[in-house]
C-alpha cells in the first residue's frame, strides 16, 4: 500500500495539494516534518507528526525530521493566541539535542534504500545575513499573500509581532533549502500548518520553478472536544520518561473512552487494517475488557519507551487494582510507586520510631491516625482487612521495622479492598 493510501484508511489526511497522490505513484519521494524545539522533550501530541514520518518510511519513501534550531528561536504563531516567550540559543541547542535522541526511537537511520535523516535549520540560517534574506526570500512572497494565512488572521486582533509574522518566510526557506540540497518534494504536518507549508511550496515554485507538494493531517482532539495530549488533570504528557513516567504514559492510553480508542488506534499504532477491524469487532462484544485501549497502550508504550517499561506498567496497574503481590510492589521504581498511589492519604513517621520495630496497632493508631482507635485496628486485623505492602497482616501483635520500607522511604497500608494510605518514613 502506498503512502497516501495508507494515510487515507487511517483517517490521517486533512488536505493535500493537487498532484500529491499522483507523485507518490511515480516512485519514492523525499519528505519532511518540522519539530519546534520549545521544550527538551516532545509531547504526546507530537506523535501524530512522528507517525506521518514513520508511514512515509515504511511505504518506501525517505523521511527527514527537521528540528528547528533557528525557527525555534522565533516561535510559530500557528494555533497560538499569544506570542511565545523567546528562548536563548543555549536553551534551543539543548532542546534540539534532546529531541533528536527521541526521534531516533521511531525512524530507521541505517536503512539501505531510504534511511531517515535529521537536520537542524540553524545550520543554514546561522550565516544568513538579514539583507540577503530580504533580497533572496522576502521579495518572493507578497504581504497580501502572507496576510491571507489563517495563522496570521487569527492573531491580528490580539497583536502579531513582525518576528512571528516572518515565521512563514523562515519555514518556507527551509522547504526551498531541502528541495535544493536533498530533493525534498513534500512537506507534511498538522492541519494548523497548512498556511506555513503552502507558503513553502509557493516559495520553491517562485525561486526554482520546481513543483513540490504539501499534505496535512487532521488535528487530533478527544471526543468531548478537549485538546489531545493532556491527562484528565490537564497536565502535559511528555515522551521523556523523566517528565512523564512510562506508567502514567501507559495509563493515559488505557483510560481512553471507547469512542476515542476506536479513532486513535488507526492513528497512533502500526497495527494493520485487518488487525484493527478484528479488534473493533471483539471490543464491541465485550467493551468492559477494553481490548482497543489495551492494544493502543501496548503498541505505543513499547515504541515510545520499551517492552520492559510496558511490562512494568502492566504489573503496576495490577497492583493498583488489588491483584498484585508484595514481590511486584517491591520491584516498583520510586516514581512508579508514587504515580500509582498519587492522591492517597499520607502520614509521616520518624524513622527512629521503627528502627527497632513497632507494634502494628501502635503504628496505625499512635504514630499515625490510619485508624481512629486501637479497638478498630484490632478488629480490622482480626477480620483479615489490613495489609502492609500487599501482604495481609495475620496477627495483632505483628511488628513493623525498616525491613518493610519500599524504596527506602515508604510503607503501603491497605484497609479493605480499595482504601490505601502511604506511610512516609523519614
Amino acid at each position: 500500500m502506498g503512502f497516501v493510501e495508507e494515510l487515507k484508511w487511517r483517517g490521517m489526511i486533512h488536505d493535500m495539494t493537487p498532484g500529491t497522490e499522483e507523485r507518490f505513484k511515480e516512485g519514492p519521494v523525499t519528505g519532511y516534518v518540522g519539530f519546534d524545539p520549545t521544550a527538551s522533550s516532545l509531547q504526546v501530541g507530537n506523535l501524530v507528526a512522528i507517525m506521518l514520518l514513520v508511514h512515509l518510511q515504511r511505504t518506501g519513501n525517505k523521511p527527514i525530521a527537521l528540528v528547528g534550531g533557528a525557527t525555534g528561536m522565533v516561535g510559530d504563531p500557528s494555533g497560538k493566541s499569544d506570542e511565545r516567550n523567546l528562548l536563548t540559543q543555549d536553551e534551543v541547542e539543548f532542546n534540539v539535542g534532546a529531541i533528536k535522541n527521541q526521534l531516533e526511537h521511531f525512524l530507521d537511520f541505517s536503512c539501505k534504500d531510504n534511511p531517515a535523516e535529521i537536520v537542524n535549520n540553524y545550520d543554514w540560517f546561522k550565516d544568513f545575513l538579514f539583507l540577503d534574506f530580504l533580497r533572496d526570500v522576502g521579495k518572493h512572497l507578497t504581504v497580501n499573500y502572507m496576510m491571507a494565512k489563517d495563522s496570521v488572521q487569527n492573531r491580528l486582533a490580539s497583536g502579531l509581532s513582525f518576528t512571528e509574522f516572518s515565521y512563514q518566510l523562515l519555514q518556507g526557506y527551509d522547504y526551498y533549502h531541502l528541495n535544493k540540497s536533498m530533493n525534498c518534494e513534500i512537506q507534511i504536518g498538522g492541519a494548523d500548518q497548512w498556511g506555513n507549508i503552502t507558503a513553502g511550496t509557493e516559495l520553491v515554485r517562485r525561486k526554482t520553478g520546481n513543483r513540490v507538494h504539501a499534505l496535512t493531517c487532521p488535528l487530533v482532539t478527544r471526543s468531548d472536544g478537549t485538546k489531545f495530549g493532556k491527562s484528565a488533570a490537564g497536565e502535559r504528557l511528555w515522551l521523556d520518561p523523566a517528565r512523564t513516567s512510562p506508567y502514567r504514559f501507559y495509563q493515559f492510553w488505557l483510560n481512553l473512552s471507547d469512542e476515542d480508542a476506536a479513532r486513535f488506534i488507526s492513528v497512533f499504532t502500526l497495527l494493520s487494517k485487518e488487525e484493527i477491524e478484528s479488534l473493533k469487532i471483539e471490543h464491541a462484544k465485550a467493551p468492559h475488557n477494553r481490548l482497543l485501549q489495551k492494544a493502543i497502550a501496548e503498541d505505543v508504550t513499547v515504541r515510545v519507551h520499551s517492552k520492559n517499561d510496558y511490562d512494568s506498567a502492566v504489573e503496576a496497574s495490577s497492583i493498583l487494582f488489588g491483584k498484585g503481590t508484595g514481590e511486584q510492589l517491591a520491584r516498583l521504581s520510586k516514581s512508579d510507586f508514587l504515580d500509582i498511589f498519587e492522591g492517597v492519604e499520607r502520614y509521616t513517621v520518624p524513622k527512629t520510631q521503627i528502627e527497632s520495630g513497632v507494634d502494628i496497632v501502635e503504628l496505625l493508631t499512635g504514630l499515625t491516625s490510619v485508624f481512629s482507635s486501637k479497638g478498630e485496628a484490632r478488629r480490622m486485623i482480626s477480620n483479615g482487612g489490613v495489609s502492609v505492602n500487599k501482604c495481609k497482616v495475620e496477627s495483632k501483635s505483628a511488628v513493623i521495622d525498616t525491613s518493610f520500607l519500599l524504596n527506602g522511604n515508604y510503607i503501603l497500608v491497605q484497609k479493605g479492598r480499595k482504601n490505601y494510605c502511604i506511610l512516609e518514613v523519614k
